[in-house]
């Protein structure tokens, strides 16, 4: 009596990992997921790994978490693995306020991100 199973959003060679809250905004991490786009897998480890970005170190862990998924729930070979997608997206916005002159305050606002990642078993054709 339990419920049905959902249909894979994903096709049969691709894998999926999310990271829901990275403390950092959406063109700071865009600008790092544009760097791995389309890139094989090991290529794109490497990218992160020498990134002078902050955030590449927690996009590095997610891209290890889809790759993960690839080999251990997919049994796809990671040789082959490329990153099909990288996507970002808005998440909370943590709101704080500073004093200023005059009995004055600001508002400031830090947002939060989400990624998703797609990585994609090549065929022997490609």
């Amino acid at each position: 009596m339990g419920q049905k199973s959902k249909e894979r959003r994903l096709g049969g060679t691709e894998a999926m990992a999310k990271v829901k809250t990275l403390r950092t905004g959406l063109r700071k991490l865009n600008v790092v997921a544009q760097s791995i786009r389309g890139l094989k897998v090991q290529r794109a480890l490497n990218e992160l790994e020498f990134s002078p970005k902050r955030i590449a170190k927690d996009v590095r862990k997610a891209l290890y978490s889809a790759i993960s998924n690839a080999e251990n729930n997919h049994s796809l070979d990671i040789d082959q693995l490329v990153v099909a997608e990288a996507y970002v997206g808005k998440n909370l916005v943590m709101k704080r306020f500073s004093a200023r002159a005059r009995g004055r305050s600001t508002r400031i606002e830090k947002p939060f991100s989400e990624i998703t990642i797609v990585v994609r078993e090549l065929g022997e054709a490609a």
